[in-house]
C-alpha cells in the first residue's frame, strides 16, 4: 500500500436513537438531508476537498444503506489508483468477535487498517454532523504546534453549551481542561468530534483504554480526559464556519432550515466547495400551472402543482393542487393529495397523505428549539385526518 501522512477514520456507526422515526432503517449519517444528500456526505466531501484521500468508514447499526450509498467512494473520488474508502464493520478474530463498545474501541479495533498505511497522523471524524471544513488547515495546525492530539472546536450558543463536550483553554489555543457535557460550563468552545492524533501516541492510548475496565471507551471520555492528566500537548483549533451536531429532531430540522437561509446556513452552492453524493437518476421536475414555490429547495423528480415554502422537498414527491407545504421537510416518494396542510413537519418516506389532511403545527412556535411533526415511513393517512404533535411519534 501507498505510504499516507494522515488517513482519516470516520465514525459512522452510530444507532441515532433520539432521531426516531429517521434512524429505524438506518444508521444516523445515512439519513437524507438537504434534498438530495445523505449526512455523512458532508464529511466525505470535506476529505476529498481537503487532500484526505484514505477513509476509513467505521460502522456497524444497520449498515446497509450506508454501504450501498457509499460503495467504493467513487462519487467522492475517493477510488483512484492512490485512494479509496474502506467501508469497516466489526469482524470476528481468533478471539472471536464484539461490537464495538464506543468511538475508541472502533479505532482500536482497526489499527492495523491504519499501520499498513504507516499513517504519520490519525483525522477522527464523524458522519453525523454538517459543516465545510478544510482538514488540510487543521493538519498544518496540528503541526506547527508541535502538538500530539488537536481538537477542532466551535463556538455554539450558551443555552446550548451543556449538551457538548466544552474545552476550557489557556494561552495559544492549550487546552487546560475538557469537560464532558457540563451543567455549569466556563466557556462555549465545543468539541466538534474532529480529531487528530500523532499516530504513535493514539496507538498507546488505545491499547491503554482496552485494557482499562472502567473505560466506556469513548474519545471524548475517556482518551481526552487520560491525555490530559498525563501532561500530553493538546491544542484547540478554533473553526469559524458552520457547524451543526444533527442528532436529535429538532437539530436536524434546523439545519435543513439553515440551508434555506441565505446569509447564515450552510453553502451547497459554493462551486469551490461542493457536497458530492450518489444520486439515482430521476425525470426533470414538474411544476404545474397552479404551483406556488418560494425560498425552497426541491429535487429533481418532483412532481409541484400546490404550495411549497420555506421547506425542501427530496425525488419523487407529489403535491397535488391546494395543497400548502410550509417550513417542512417532505422525504422521498411522498404523495401529497389535493387541499393537504403540512406545517413545520417531516414527512416520511413514501408516505401517502389523504386529501383535506392537516400535519403539524397550526401556530408559531415561539420557542428557541421549535416542536416538529414526524410521520413515520409508509404511512397511509385516510382523507380528512389530523395529526398533531402527541400523534406524531411523541416529539
Amino acid at each position: 500500500m501507498t505510504k499516507k501522512e494522515c488517513i482519516a477514520m470516520l465514525l459512522a456507526g452510530g444507532q441515532g436513537s433520539r432521531l426516531k422515526m429517521l434512524t429505524k432503517n438506518q444508521a444516523k449519517p445515512a439519513v437524507p438531508f438537504g434534498g438530495q444528500y445523505r449526512i455523512i456526505d458532508f464529511s466525505l466531501s470535506n476529505c476529498a476537498h481537503s487532500g484526505i484521500d484514505t477513509v476509513g468508514v467505521l460502522t456497524q447499526y444497520k449498515p446497509q444503506t450506508l454501504n450501498s450509498h457509499i460503495g467504493f467512494g467513487d462519487n467522492w473520488d475517493l477510488a483512484g489508483l492512490n485512494s479509496c474508502v474502506t467501508i469497516l464493520s466489526p469482524y470476528a478474530g481468533e478471539a472471536g468477535g464484539n461490537w464495538y463498545k464506543g468511538t475508541a474501541h472502533a479505532v482500536y479495533e482497526n489499527l492495523s487498517f491504519i499501520d499498513a498505511y504507516e499513517s504519520q497522523y490519525v483525522l477522527i471524524i464523524s458522519g453525523d454532523h454538517v459543516y465545510q471544513m478544510d482538514y488540510g488547515l487543521l493538519l498544518k495546525y496540528h503541526k506547527e504546534k508541535q502538538a500530539e492530539a488537536t481538537i477542532a472546536v466551535v463556538e455554539v450558543p450558551w443555552q446550548e453549551a451543556s449538551r457538548f463536550g466544552i474545552m476550557n483553554l489557556g494561552k495559544e489555543g492549550v487546552i487546560e481542561e475538557f469537560e464532558e457535557k457540563p451543567a455549569f460550563p466556563k466557556s462555549n468552545l465545543a468539541s466538534m468530534g474532529v480529531y487528530i492524533f500523532n499516530k504513535n501516541i493514539l496507538a498507546d492510548y488505545l491499547h491503554a483504554d482496552v485494557k482499562d475496565k472502567t473505560s466506556v471507551n469513548d474519545f471524548g471520555k475517556n482518551i481526552i480526559p487520560k491525555m490530559l492528566r498525563d501532561g500530553r500537548r493538546l491544542f484547540a483549533y478554533p473553526f469559524k464556519g458552520y457547524w451543526r451536531d444533527v442528532g436529535t429532531v429538532e437539530s436536524y430540522w434546523l439545519a435543513s432550515m439553515d440551508i434555506l437561509d441565505e446569509k447564515d446556513g450552510i453553502n451547497i452552492f459554493d462551486s469551490e466547495w461542493g457536497v458530492y453524493s450518489f444520486h439515482t437518476p430521476q425525470p426533470p421536475q414538474y411544476v404545474g400551472a397552479a404551483a406556488k414555490i418560494t425560498g425552497s429547495l426541491i429535487a429533481e423528480g418532483v412532481y409541484i402543482n400546490g404550495e411549497v415554502e420555506h421547506s425542501i422537498v427530496f425525488p419523487g414527491v407529489q403535491i397535488h393542487q391546494k395543497a400548502i407545504i410550509k417550513d417542512s421537510i417532505i422525504l422521498p416518494n411522498v404523495r401529497i393529495n389535493s387541499d393537504v396542510t403540512v406545517n413545520k413537519a417531516i414527512i416520511g418516506e413514501n408516505t401517502w397523505i389523504g386529501e383535506g389532511s392537516v400535519i403539524g403545527d397550526r401556530g408559531a412556535s415561539k420557542s428557541i428549539i421549535p416542536k416538529v411533526t414526524l410521520v413515520e415511513d409508509n404511512q397511509q393517512l385516510e382523507p380528512n385526518s389530523s395529526w398533531n404533535l402527541i400523534e406524531a411519534a411523541g416529539v
